[in-house]
């Protein structure tokens, strides 16, 4: 059983969600408004928060600010729960710690389906160490750390996944559903955008090492088989 936070003001939402959640046997607290639901965040520490956006005390991106913020919520995993589709309000949400994101209306089905897939994430065991040298990208797995020319990059919890996921098969192509199965734990048709979107902001923040990562156009994206372009 975990601990889930769900952050909604529309009571009809709230009552089908935790209705589901409780029935897979999850504790299940709701908040109407933002500032509550930070406060029940502090009280309880969820194992996940499903936040939405568009609150009417307070955006849902600053509530995820802040609750990234504070040493008792910051290993909280969020969901953000948003009507808006620009692309711009997923990456935000990225950049502030948000781990994974759901657009209205929502299937209770696949949300869910990722609520479950974010705590397996959160409960697999810690991989043996390894430190990876790959032209001017350098990995250290077992400390969640990365690095291009020499400077630490700031990655999600997500994106990290998705780079080692990337590298660990290089040089083939892994479609957008495998990396939806592989990183995010979703064995479902759902929308794979949330993957073109984690892979643009993790391009964006490797810099010089953002070539490695190549789009096969119609198919999926690669990591190169060597820092130089060649296959090994």
């Amino acid at each position: 059983m975990a601990k889930i936070l769900l952050v909604e003001d529309e009571s009809d939402i709230r009552e089908v969600v935790c209705f589901n959640l409780r029935a897979a046997g999850h504790d299940v607290f709701e908040a109407p408004s933002g500032d509550a639901g930070v406060q029940l965040a502090k009280t309880h520490q969820p194992d996940v928060i499903l936040l939405d956006i568009m609150l009417p005390d307070r955006s849902g991106l600053d509530v995820c600010r802040v609750l990234k913020s504070d040493a008792t919520t910051k290993n909280s995993a969020v969901i953000m729960l948003t009507a808006k589709s620009e692309e711009i309000d997923r990456v935000v949400g990225f950049e502030i710690g948000a781990d994974d994101y759901v657009t209205k209306p929502f299937s209770v089905r696949e949300l869910t389906l990722r609520v479950n897939a974010m705590l397996r994430r959160s409960q697999a065991p810690v991989p043996v160490a390894a430190l990876i040298e790959f032209g001017v990208l350098r990995i250290d797995e077992e400390a969640h750390r990365v690095w291009v020319e020499g400077n630490e990059l700031e990655l999600t919890a997500l994106e990290f996944k998705l780079l080692t996921t990337l590298y660990q098969r290089r040089d083939r192509v892994q479609s957008r559903s495998v990396l939806l199965d592989e990183v995010w734990g979703i064995q479902a048709d759902v929308t794979t955008r949330t993957v073109d979107t984690h892979v643009k902001r993790l391009r964006e923040k490797l810099q010089a090492a953002r070539a490695y990562i190549e789009t096969v156009r119609g198919v999926g994206y690669r990591f190169l088989g060597h820092p130089n372009g060649a296959s090994e």
